[in-house]
């Protein structure tokens, strides 16, 4: 089963390190707030590092009901 991505838009302060680490499931939106432009645009491995790596933990993955990041 696919990843769910949520992205807390009101603590996220567009660092970029999740477009950095899977460009091709997250971007910044014209305010530089991230967005997932793509939920599968990226290995799964790459997108559980981009979650990791937020600087303000904006970003929740769970799979299943289960929490990762």
């Amino acid at each position: 089963m696919a990843l769910e991505i949520v992205i807390d838009r009101e603590v996220c302060m567009g660092s970029g390190n999740c477009s950095f680490w899977a460009p091709n499931t997250f971007d910044l939106d014209d305010d530089g707030v991230a967005i997932v432009t793509d939920p599968v645009g990226d290995p799964e491995d790459k997108v559980i590092l981009a979650g990791q790596g937020c600087p303000t933990q904006a970003i929740s993955i769970t799979r299943n009901g289960e929490k990762i990041v």
